[in-house]
Order: C-alpha cells, then sequence, then structure tokens
C-alpha cells in the first residue's frame, strides 16, 4: 500500500540505507506497519490520527536506542524498560496526554498480528511478573545481501516526520478557524456542517458537537424547586467533562441542572454503548454518534447485537432502557441550525477554537503563522 506520507518514509529510508532503501521498504514488517499507520499524516486535521500504537513502539525503540544496544548488540541481556518510565514518557508526547497503557500491554502486538498473521515475531515483549519491556530486536534488525542493518533510526524518524505532519495539520486547523470569522455567514455555516462529516477526526466531531449542543440548549429554559411557589429559573448549561478521545472512562458532556449524561461515540458496537451504561451504573445516558445513518437504524443495530449477544430479554430490554436519546450527525444539523436562527452561530465557532486549542495544546508563540496570514486553507479540507 502506497499514500501520500509513502514519500517521507521512502526518503527517510534512502538517506539512512541508500540501495538497500527499497528492499527494506517491502521486506521489513515493521516499515510496513509504520506506512498503514501513517497514512492519515497528509489527509489534513480531519482525518483520524493514529498515535497509541506508534507512540507504544517509539519509547521502546527510543529506549533501545537511548541505551546503545542499536551499536553494542547487547539487548538480550537488558532488563527491560520500566513500564512508569514508558508510560510517562508516552504522555510527554505531542498528543500522548491522554495515552492509556493499552498499547504497550496488548493493543499493538494485537493490530500488528492483524496486519501480519504470518509474522512470527511479536513486536512487545513483556514480563507481567517485573512488568519490564523491550521491543523485538528481529523486528529491527534486516539482512539484504551480506549485511544486517538496524532499522531503529529510521523508526524513530519516520514517527516523528508524522507527529509533526499531524501537528502542523492541527496548527492549519487551528488557524482557518480563527479565519473563518470573517467568513459571510453561508461560508460559515458550510465550515461547519463540514467538520460533522463521518470521516472527520473523532476529537474534531466531539468538539464540534459539544460547540452545537452547548449553544442549542442555552436558551431552553428549567423551571424547578422544592416548592411549587418558590421554583428557580434555569438555563440548560452542558459542560465538558475532559479532553476528548481519552480512553479514560469518564462521560463527556453533562447537563445541569437536569443532570443528563452524554457521550460521544463513532461506532455502534454494542459492547462500547453498554459498557459506557455500566459506567455509571445504568443511569440514562444521551449517545452522540458520529453517524449519518437514521436514529431508528442505529438503535436497530444496537438493539440485534444486544440480542445476539444476551439470551436473555430482561437484560437486553434494560440496557436499551438506558440509551436515553441518539443524537446522530442529521439530528447534529438540525440543532445547529435551530442555535443559529437563535443567534449563535459566530459562538460555536468561537468554541469549536476554544476547545481545540485546549485538545491540541496550541500556543501561538510556538507556531510560525505567516503562512496562514491570507487565509489559506487546508488542503485536504
Amino acid at each position: 500500500m502506497e499514500h501520500a506520507f509513502t514519500k517521507t518514509i521512502k526518503s527517510i529510508l534512502d538517506k539512512n540505507f541508500l540501495k538497500s532503501s527499497e528492499t527494506i521498504f517491502s521486506k521489513s514488517e515493521l516499515i510496513q506497519y509504520l506506512n498503514i499507520k501513517t497514512k492519515s499524516a497528509n489527509k489534513g486535521s480531519k482525518s483520524r490520527g493514529s498515535f497509541a500504537n506508534l507512540y507504544a513502539i517509539y519509547v521502546l525503540v527510543e529506549d533501545y536506542r537511548a541505551n546503545g544496544f542499536h551499536k553494542s548488540g547487547n539487548y538480550k541481556n537488558y532488563e527491560g524498560a520500566v513500564f512508569s518510565t514508558l508510560f510517562n514518557r508516552q504522555r510527554e508526547l505531542p498528543f500522548g496526554q491522554k495515552l492509556q497503557n493499552h498499547a504497550l500491554n496488548h493493543r499493538m502486538n494485537e493490530e500488528f498480528k492483524k496486519f501480519f498473521p504470518n509474522c512470527e515475531y511479536i513486536p512487545i515483549l513483556r514480563d507481567p511478573k517485573s512488568n519490564r519491556y523491550w521491543f523485538n530486536q528481529n523486528l529491527l534488525k534486516l539482512r539484504v545481501g551480506s549485511k544486517k542493518h538496524d532499522l531503529s533510526e529510521s523508526v524513530i524518524e519516520i514517527i516523528d516526520a508524522y507527529v509533526e505532519a499531524k501537528r502542523s495539520a492541527f496548527d492549519r486547523f487551528i488557524k482557518f478557524c480563527e479565519g473563518a470569522e470573517k467568513l459571510r455567514e453561508q461560508e460559515l455555516v458550510e465550515f461547519i456542517t463540514g467538520l460533522l462529516e463521518p470521516t472527520v477526526d473523532a476529537r474534531i466531531f466531539e468538539i464540534v458537537s459539544y460547540s452545537i449542543l452547548k449553544h442549542y440548549y442555552h436558551n431552553q429554559k428549567l423551571y424547578w424547586g422544592f416548592d411549587l411557589d418558590d421554583l428557580q429559573e434555569d438555563n440548560l448549561k452542558l459542560y465538558k467533562t475532559g479532553r476528548t478521545n481519552a480512553n479514560d472512562g469518564g462521560i463527556d458532556f453533562v447537563m445541569k441542572p437536569l443532570g443528563r449524561f452524554f457521550q460521544v461515540t463513532e461506532t455502534v458496537d454494542v459492547k462500547k454503548y453498554f459498557l459506557d451504561i455500566d459506567k455509571i451504573e445504568k443511569y440514562p445516558i444521551t449517545f452522540v454518534v458520529k453517524s449519518s445513518d437514521s436514529i431508528d437504524t442505529i438503535r436497530q443495530k444496537i438493539q440485534e447485537q444486544a440480542e445476539r449477544q444476551y439470551s436473555i430479554k430482561a437484560i437486553v430490554s434494560r440496557y436499551m432502557s438506558c440509551i436515553e436519546e441518539i443524537i446522530n450527525i442529521p439530528e447534529l444539523l438540525v440543532k445547529f441550525r435551530s442555535a443559529i436562527d437563535q443567534g449563535f452561530l459566530n459562538d460555536i465557532l468561537s468554541e469549536i477554537i476554544k476547545q481545540s486549542k485546549v485538545e491540541f495544546n496550541y500556543d501561538e508563540d510556538d507556531y510560525d503563522v505567516s503562512e496562514y496570514e491570507n487565509g489559506k486553507e487546508l488542503e485536504d479540507s
């Protein structure tokens, strides 16, 4: 498979291995895996990034090189990298602040086996007793002719280049959002509508969904209290509870004073829905789904999966009753139009910019803004 970023990978291999580069690209399962995982690099900020599994590789290969094993060849006697060191290093890397331990422990290996079922090597080696980790050196060494090449430097360079490409794309996205403040109303509506396409990055979809729903509910009033003669008037307020797509077990949005919970998802996997329901002990929850399927279709898909997984109707019914509401992309667009009618279009854009800067750890002083002064749009928008 070749894509736009493949050219960058091959350029790095050409620099490091000269005439052997093509053979290394075609024969190394590890390089082929990196090629697969970096296909979103040149698709702009709207395409989903892939950091967890790449960073699991990165921190282990970085440890391998930091200890000089790419030169000494004594890796088999290494006591292994400490989990906490690897874990903390992952979170220091760009976009890695909320990464969990899943990739290091099993997900990267499982995905690698899916792509390369005939490969005899497991990438990440782990001793559960000591909680020490190694990267399989057999994947970092490749013989071409009479010479054995070490791929570790190229692995680091490829992942670094991918991260920089994604970082630049998110920077352009934020800058273009800021430029969108000058667009005519219809152009701005079309821009924000484009951020709700099924193919957008999950984090951007969650940010835009929150911005729309926050302002859609804002003017809706609720009267409540403990005495009919002394009722309190409140606007519905939606709160974002943390970083997007964090796999941290949390709930994405909470509404006061109703106490409604919202979870954003891009799947119709019943296990994911029921896991979210179990997190809050079967408290009713609204799912915001990154899908253009009808709400009835989404609910039916969940129902059918649940009936296959559980043989007891009472269990299925109990879980399904906890799905308070499903908000799909068409319904989000309806709510977006309602929020526009209430005069919140510019406020929604401002919220998108604000949340994006928080999500992507954006600091204006860290970027060269000269290329965006003319309103340059994302190449792949």
